[in-house]
């Protein structure tokens, strides 16, 4: 683009010389000022007209001959410009939409963002910083146009749409969150996407409660009602305003386990196999052969029920999620001594994690 936009402004240069070299010649052989002006006019853009002037002096003859070549080799010079850096732009669009559908098909276990609106933006925004794939997905050209600023894969298109689901990779992502501000969409697209993938995580947003159930229905795992979530906040900062400053500090530590290694605590989650020495145990067996170095916290079941802080008699099955808290140091040796090291995915970044 720099070459193309330097001839153009060499042509038109060349071009304006031209005139004023011709404008002189003229004028020096004696003709007056408009008449050399009108000359060179027509001679420079070959309209066809009369001479002011028979021109018989051969030295006269010879300066009009190289006027015309030098006028229209700086117009074919400046005409060339333009084509040249419209063709660029062009192909660089095209290498840059081709590099970009690569970088998308290559992606696995990412997620597709469908909405890049406030929710959208803050969303792409925590997991760029988590270091999480994803692609944005929206029928905005200026929104898409703005996640490409900041780096972001994009694809211009609705969510809603089976192909432009498909262009994201949808059958290897590992998650979906639509956060579009109209709810009729959103069950639209956790329809489409449920259909297309049945192991995909679904993250729906609602905006109304009565939305909550038909996102569920239609298949999202989990559903987020932004003014819930906000009034929820505000009144913890009403009756509990020393632990919400201590969660929301901003002096680097962005996340609960951040917040919890101040104190030498971690939250972590190991997942039973058939082949576990905990499947069929209770929890209470898992805690005491911790050895009082963590808690179970939770547990969540292979169908996505979440039970907090479950009974000391809750049974453990293979495909349960424990989920720990404990000392730093405990969780990893507990791991290492009683369950076989295996990478897994679970619903947040990639992580490693231990399969009991």
């Amino acid at each position: 683009m720099k070459t193309s936009f330097r001839n153009i402004i060499l042509g038109a240069i060349a071009f304006a010389t031209t005139i004023l070299v011709a404008i002189t010649g003229y004028v020096v052989a004696g003709w007056n000022l408009l008449d050399a002006i009108y000359m060179t006019t027509i001679t420079v853009f070959g309209v066809g007209y009369g001479e002011v002037k028979p021109i018989t002096s051969p030295t006269l003859r010879v300066f009009t001959i190289l006027v015309i070549v030098a006028g229209y080799t700086s117009v074919v010079y400046i005409v060339g410009g333009f084509v040249q850096m419209v063709t660029e732009g062009e192909i660089n669009k095209a290498l840059s939409a081709r590099r970009l559908e690569r970088e998308i098909e290559s992606l696995q276990q990412h997620v597709i963002i469908c909405g890049y609106g406030r929710i959208g933006q803050i969303l792409a925004r925590r997991l760029d910083k988590m270091q999480q794939p994803f692609v944005v997905v929206d029928n905005s050209s200026d929104r898409v146009a703005m996640a490409e600023s900041k780096g972001y894969l994009t694809k211009l298109g609705s969510a809603a749409d089976e192909t432009i689901l498909q262009a994201v990779g949808i059958e290897r992502a590992k998650a979906l969150a639509t956060v579009l501000p109209d709810d009729a969409v959103n069950v639209f697209i956790t329809l489409t996407a449920r259909e297309m993938n049945a192991n995909l995580i679904i993250l729906a947003r609602g905006e109304y409660p009565s939305t909550e159930k038909k996102l569920k229905l239609a298949g999202a795992d989990r559903v987020i009602m932004p003014a819930s979530i906000g009034a929820e906040r505000m009144a913890q900062m009403i009756t509990h305003p020393a632990a919400m400053d201590f969660l929301n500090q901003d002096d680097g530590r962005h996340t609960l386990n951040e917040l919890l290694a101040q104190i030498d605590v971690y939250m972590d989650e190991l997942t039973i196999s058939s082949d576990s020495p905990f499947a069929g145990k209770v929890v209470s067996d898992m805690e005491v052969r911790g050895k009082g170095g963590f808690l179970v916290v939770a547990l969540r079941k292979p169908d996505g029920t979440m039970i907090i802080h479950p009974q000391h008699e809750m049974l453990l099955e293979a495909g349960d999620t424990v989920i720990l808290m404990g000392h730093r140091g405990d969780i990893p040796q507990f791991a290492q001594k009683y369950v076989l090291r295996r990478d897994i995915r679970y619903r947040g970044a990639k992580a490693r994690s231990d399969r009991l």
